[in-house]
């Protein structure tokens, strides 16, 4: 089992400790790429998958790296809708 496949596994179980950095290598593992707004996009956030062109926008956490749940379950509901899990 790879890295990301584990990182999956962990995200589907909704931990209260899943961080930014475990979420940009498991979108990444799904052909997603955070796209560069410049300074004046904060701590916003957006994946775009290469081939699809989904997207997919959060706001990065702060000042801990942690995601809140409604992000997870958000994250869990937007790669089930595009048929990635």
């Amino acid at each position: 089992m790879s890295k990301s496949e584990k990182l999956l596994a962990k995200l589907l179980q909704k931990p209260k400790d899943f961080t930014f950095d475990e979420l940009v290598t498991v979108l990444s593992h799904f052909g997603y790429v955070e796209l560069k707004k410049g300074k004046s996009a904060g701590s916003r956030r957006a994946f775009c998958n290469k081939e699809t062109k989904h997207i997919i926008r959060l706001h990065k956490p702060h000042p801990n790296n942690e995601l809140k749940m409604y992000q997870i379950n958000e994250i869990i509901e937007e790669l089930t809708k595009s048929g990635f899990i």
